[in-house]
């Protein structure tokens, strides 16, 4: 199954009401994670975005998915640029 990078672009606009739903965002990834979906995730240290590694079948549905994260239900990332990858070495290699 196709794998995905999935960049957020975050605003200093968002910070109140992203800290407000970090805890239901975190939980709906760790579902996710749980599920088999999501690889790996987490912010970057200047609070500009995040990196999240899905698994999907292909773009329309990891689009579907993102679709149901809270801070994306919640119109508090500005920008998702998402592309297919093909790790070759590593963790992520098949």
């Amino acid at each position: 199954m196709p794998l995905f990078a999935v960049h957020y672009t975050y605003s200093e606009a968002t910070v109140p009401a992203r800290d407000t739903h970090r805890p239901h965002h975190r939980t709906w990834l760790a579902d996710r994670l749980a599920e088999g979906e999501l690889l790996s995730s987490g912010p970057y240290p200047d609070g500009s975005g995040a990196l999240l590694l899905f698994r999907a079948t292909d773009a329309a549905a990891l689009d579907e998915l993102l679709a149901q994260d809270p801070f994306a239900q919640e119109k508090l990332i500005d920008d998702v640029r998402a592309v297919e990858w093909q790790p070759v070495l590593g963790a992520f290699a098949d």
